[in-house]
């Protein structure tokens, strides 16, 4: 069934939606295994024109763009769809997808310039361009609020400078968005980020792309090292509603909470492919899926893709543009960093069941590793994001006074129904100034117990009950486990000059 099935009442949904997926969904398909080997061509960098051709055909970037400019209207839940249907064939081509949607048009959808937007929704329409957006310099990714890229103003245009990085759609995007910090008379950066659209069909917004990226993954999308030195009109600047980091915050905010219809497709295309193979494949006598081990494995995918399930429907009922997602951090790096953990565990769960068939490039399974890897690393990296969710509760406990675990998440709206499962395992108190690592660790329980409650809430719906089941108590089986780890205080450290005395060889009797 689809998503939209089991969404609110109030939510509007099109009609037409359906028939416009399957479409694109056909598209993909004479694409991807009619007109072309994709295990073939995913070997080569960059996509064959004519596979892009098809796929912008039935424009599935419509779903991200206002119905009053000509789009579908931006209803999250098409969103998701979309980028479901596009990750089943291809992660690289749903990420091209959700760059082009969550990072471009739906920030300038919200904030940009009347006088820009119909224009440039009109050859995302007409002409499919696409758009991506630049942050990340070579020496600020994870602090990327200290960025160097400047711009000051001159005349009727801003003028910006900089390195820019790791940009998805290197040198292919029509359109960019550039962050940079104002740069003052004395030549200081001010705190404050902004953004501009710059239009690569204009020679003076035109970026230079200094070297292509040898990706490990992903090779579908161009990433590389930028040149900024453009001159763009004063109406490509980005008006936020107050400061231009709650501007990014929201930005950022929307994009990791989205990042489930990605996941989507991704989960059930490796179960689907791990159920075939297990079924296929003999093994003393008998079928792959008969081993318990292997029933394991497969319970595991059913549960991410469950788990997956549940968080499209939540970031269809919450990531539209109308809400501003500034101070929602603690739900859109849960879903983040939760989707992203299962992602990169079930392509590795695939490749260890299909063996060295599947260590190949070629092959969904060893392609899956590489492709789903960054999506740990890139809009925040999951270390950092499960620190950030153990900081956003202890502040909530801390203004609430309370130490107890249990109690506050099971008073806590995101987590109440789902600490009922944790009763004993999370009755202690918490050390409101933890280190570090387990902050990371505590930050890992917190994502699943949060995942866990979107669960339940799916199946509220009317989601099947067995998959919920199956879901929750994989779920809680994993919370139990890193509950021991995190309980033990036990540090381990880091042996700098580790090298004398550590030959094993000196060690021999021989």
């Amino acid at each position: 069934m689809s998503i939209a099935s089991y969404l609110s009442k109030d939510i509007e949904t099109s009609v037409e939606f359906e028939t416009f997926r399957d479409a694109f969904r056909e598209k993909l398909h004479k694409a991807f295994a009619m007109r072309g080997d994709f295990d073939e061509i995913s070997t080569q960098r960059g996509l064959p024109p004519f596979m892009m051709r098809e796929i912008q055909s039935v424009t599935p970037l419509s779903v991200f763009i206002p119905e009053e400019y000509g789009g579908r209207g931006g209803h999250v839940h098409e969103c998701q769809a979309i980028l479901a249907a596009a990750s089943y064939e291809s992660l690289a081509l749903s990420l091209t997808l959700g760059i082009n949607g969550a990072l471009f048009l739906q920030p300038l959808t919200k904030y940009g310039s009347e006088s820009i937007k119909g224009p440039i929704f009109d050859r995302f329409l007409e002409e499919k361009n696409l758009g991506g957006l630049m942050i990340t310099e070579p020496d600020y990714g994870t602090d990327a609020l200290s960025m160097q890229t400047s711009y000051t103003e001159e005349d009727d245009a801003y003028h910006l400078e900089g390195t820019k990085h790791w940009a998805g759609l290197t040198g292919w995007a029509d359109f960019f968005l550039v962050a940079a910090r104002r740069q003052g008379a004395d030549g200081a950066l001010g705190r404050d980020i902004d953004f501009f659209v710059a239009d690569m069909n204009r020679p003076e917004q035109m970026i230079e792309v200094e070297e292509f990226y040898e990706n490990l993954g992903l090779y579908m999308i161009p990433y590389g090292r930028n040149h900024v030195d453009i001159r763009v009109p004063t109406a490509h600047r980005l008006q936020p509603e107050s400061t231009g980091i709650k501007m990014m915050l929201d930005i950022l905010h929307r994009s990791r909470i989205e990042f489930p219809g990605m996941g989507m497709g991704f989960l059930q295309r490796i179960l689907d492919e791990a159920l075939e193979h297990c079924r296929e494949r003999f093994v003393g006598g008998k079928p792959l899926i008969e081993y318990d081990q292997v029933r394991q494995r497969i319970a595991k995918l059913q549960a991410a893709y469950t788990a997956c399930s549940a968080m499209c429907l939540h970031t269809s009922e919450h990531a539209h543009t109308d809400n501003n997602l500034a101070g929602e951090a603690l739900s859109a790096n849960a879903v983040k960093t939760v989707v992203t953990d299962l992602m990169q565990d079930a392509a590795q769960s695939l490749l260890q069941l299909t063996g060295g068939t599947g260590y190949r490039l070629d092959h969904v399974a060893g392609r899956s590793v590489v492709d789903s890897r960054p999506f740990q690393i890139f809009e925040g990296s999951n270390d950092v994001l499960y620190q950030q969710i153990s900081e956003s509760v202890l502040k909530s406990m801390r203004s609430l006074e309370e130490k107890n675990l249990y109690a506050f998440l099971s008073d806590y709206e995101m987590t109440h129904r789902a600490a009922d499962y944790f009763e004993d395992t999370l009755d202690f108190e918490v050390d409101l100034s933890l280190p570090q690592r387990k902050l990371v660790e505590l930050g890992r329980i917190l994502g699943r117990v949060i995942s866990m409650e979107l669960t339940i809430e799916l199946g509220d719906r009317g989601f099947r009950s067995d998959l919920i089941s199956n879901c929750l108590q994989v779920f809680r089986r994993e919370v139990d486990g890193r509950v021991t780890a995190y309980r033990d205080h036990e540090p381990t450290e880091v042996v700098e000059d580790y090298v004398e005395g550590s030959a094993w060889l000196d060690y021999v009797n021989a």
